[in-house]
């Protein structure tokens, strides 16, 4: 009878049998009838070893390991459960029966890169055994510790597994890795200890001993310089401390001076009151006798001599005093003619830096105020500018409008006169323009006094002399009027240049009636004739 069956958070399901190719890996899932199911879990376990390793020099240890191993349940195959929740498909074939795709599939490896097929097939492998599962996994996982921690120690030195710790730890767990990913199996922690020595070895004591004996002796030489500082302190300090004494003494000695000195000075006044009065009572004594009073002054003035050089010495030593106190008296004297003297530069320096503080003040205001006036000024000018401009802009349009409305005027007057040339007949007579030509011309021609001279060729000439003896003059006058009359065209053309002006053509029509009717005359004169 089929039934569901459901793991553990820390476990997973084993799935065999019918329509199974080789395992299923699952949560939770049905058990057919014909199909077996196994529960294993995930949860990682301790191995703690004490292996025994020699290294390339061929030095016996003991290597204290802790390495925590189990299932690799992040290293899924393509069978994996879907992370939806549903099984996308499985490691050889689905739950329901095969597919069609079977054959494909199996031909590939049977767990596809499952950690977990293959932590079951060893677990499976396991139940055949009589001993326990944990049992097992364990003889396997300490066998593949301890051979490749004994090989991967072979081939190091004892110096390299000290100083490169961090290293060797990682080669170990690299190489022991490599050998569990067959089995499914994970390192999720390795702890290599402190190496111990092996049975009849003193390798590492000999090795504690020497750096206990190292850093004794280090002791010994940090407390030998200790105690050298400690000394030449000592020594240092009681040399200071005696010549403190023995200054204090001397100068004691020196106070103790200068009260003997006073005391002897004393004691010399009172001798020689006492002196004076002895030689008074010695020479009123001795006056009977010469040789004594010879004798008596003779030790009178060797004792003299002794006491004026102790006199001496008395003076002596006071003008040494005297002349300390007074350098003493100087010095201070010098100190405080120096104090005053600072103290003095010190006041002049603050007044002159106060005067000079004040000065720049003055100056900034001063600056203040000139730049605020020149932005006023600067301003007004420019106000002053813009106000002008404006105004002869205003200017120009006012003159550009009377142009326009003077342009529009003469627009109209030359409509008004028959066009251009009307209008500028008409401007010229208003401006007098014919009057000044004709002034002009008058100033050229004034006392040149010409003469005239008219030749006429051809049969007008014939004429001429005909008329001379007595022939027709009008025919000669004819012949004038009518040259004149071809004058007038370059005439016309000239004043036209000049002036603009184009003669009206009945002029010229009348002036051709006028010489038509001339020439008939003449004709007709002719014919009666």
């Amino acid at each position: 009878m089929a039934s569901y069956r459901i793991a553990a958070p820390d476990e997973y399901l084993a799935i065999t049998g019918m329509g199974v190719k080789t395992v299923k890996i699952t949560k939770a899932a049905w058990v057919w009838p014909f199909q077996r199911c196994m529960r294993f879990s995930v949860q990682p376990h301790d191995y703690a070893m004490n292996l025994q390793a020699m290294t390339k020099e061929k030095l016996q240890f003991l290597l204290p390991v802790v390495f925590t191993v189990g299932p690799d349940v992040n290293q899924r195959g393509p069978g994996s459960p879907h992370p939806s929740g549903q099984d996308s498909h499985y490691l050889g074939a689905h739950s329901d029966g095969p597919a069609a795709g079977d054959d494909h599939v199996h031909s590939r490896r049977e767990d596809m890169g499952d950690s977990l097929m293959k932590y079951a097939m060893l677990l499976a492998d396991s139940g055949n055994n009589k001993g326990g599962n944990h049992q097992f996994l364990e003889g396997i996982v300490k066998g593949i510790i301890e051979g490749e921690t004994r090989v991967l120690v072979s081939s190091m030195t004892m110096e390299e597994i000290f100083t490169e710790r961090e290293v060797f730890k990682r080669r170990i767990f690299r190489n022991i890795q490599s050998e569990l990913d067959q089995f499914g199996l994970k390192i999720y922690n390795a702890n290599v200890k402190e190496l111990k020595d092996a049975p009849n070895s003193i390798y590492f004591e000999s090795l504690s001993r020497k750096a206990h004996e190292g850093a004794t002796n280090q002791a010994r030489i940090d407390v030998a310089e200790a105690q050298l500082r400690g000394n030449v302190g000592e020594s240092q300090r009681k040399g200071e401390q005696e010549r403190e004494i023995a200054k204090i003494h001397a100068e004691t000695a020196v106070q103790k001076t200068e009260r003997d000195i006073e005391r002897a000075s004393a004691e010399a006044v009172l001798a020689t009151r006492k002196t004076e009065l002895n030689r008074d009572v010695e020479i009123a004594r001795i006056s009977a006798t010469r040789k004594t009073e010879a004798q008596d002054e003779e030790l009178k003035r060797e004792v003299q001599i002794k006491r004026a050089g102790a006199e001496m010495e008395r003076l002596r030593a006071s003008d040494v005093v005297k002349a300390t106190i007074e350098r003493e008296s100087k010095q201070q004297a010098a100190d405080a003619k120096a104090y005053e003297i600072e103290a003095e530069a010190k006041a002049n320096f603050e007044k002159q830096k106060q005067a000079a503080e004040a000065g720049v003040y003055k100056i900034k205001i001063d600056t203040d105020a000139s730049a605020y006036k020149t932005q006023k000024d600067a301003e007004a000018w420019s106000y002053a500018a813009i106000k002008n401009a404006d105004a002869n802009l205003q200017k120009k349009l006012k003159e550009a409008e009377g142009m326009a409305a003077m342009a529009d005027a003469y627009a109209k007057m030359s409509q008004a006169l028959g066009g251009p040339s009307g209008l500028l007949q008409y401007m010229m007579i208003e401006k007098g323009t014919y009057v000044e030509l004709a002034k002009a011309n008058a100033e050229a021609i004034r006392g040149l006094q010409p003469k005239i001279s008219v030749w006429n060729t051809g049969a007008e000439a014939g004429a001429g002399g005909e008329s001379g003896v007595g022939g027709p003059s009008n025919q000669s006058s004819v012949a004038t009027m009518r040259n004149i009359y071809q004058m007038l065209p370059p005439l016309m053309t000239t004043i036209n240049e000049q002036t603009g002006i184009t003669l009206p053509e009945w002029q010229f029509g009348r002036l051709a009636g006028q010489m038509s009717q001339l020439e008939g005359g003449q004709v007709k004169s002719n014919g009666n004739a």
